[in-house]
């Protein structure tokens, strides 16, 4: 950690379509959690939210960053992507619903649960989306 501010920060780009990478972040993440000692639940729900927010942006947008930042009493985490945004966030969060592509659910993905899970393993769940430019996602989990 950064002995001045007490934080550490992690940055990852994630590729449109490379679903042979996706989780490369969120497993990184967990290293370092571990590393750090925050106990197992909480390091779980971090890689649960995290790893569907990847698969969000691989299984829809063109390209995407991971901004991880933790300190003493939480990891926030900031996914931004490029891509065709969510039109309606409201519907986007109901279980089930998804905008998936055939090829993406043929190979196991979009099955209309990435937004429920990580609204589930998280503390705070802020989405911000415009149509035909891309989504932002903004997770926070404070740890115990």
């Amino acid at each position: 950690m950064d002995p001045e501010t007490q934080s550490m920060k992690l940055t990852f780009n994630i590729h449109g379509g490379d679903f042979t990478h996706a989780g490369q972040p969120s497993s990184e993440v967990k290293k370092v959690l571990k590393q750090l000692g925050i106990d197992g639940k909480t390091i779980k729900g971090i890689v649960i939210a995290l790893y569907e927010a990847e698969v969000n942006v691989v299984a829809h947008a063109w390209k995407g960053t991971v901004e991880v930042e933790i300190d003493e009493s939480k990891i926030t985490i900031i996914v931004r992507d490029e891509g065709p945004g969510i039109p309606d966030i409201e519907l986007a969060m109901q279980a089930g619903y998804s905008t998936a592509s055939k090829k993406v659910r043929e190979m196991g993905f979009g099955a209309g649960m990435g937004l429920p899970n990580m609204k589930k393993n998280t503390d705070e769940l802020i989405i911000e989306s415009e149509v035909d430019k891309g989504t932002t996602v903004k997770m926070i989990n404070y740890f115990l």
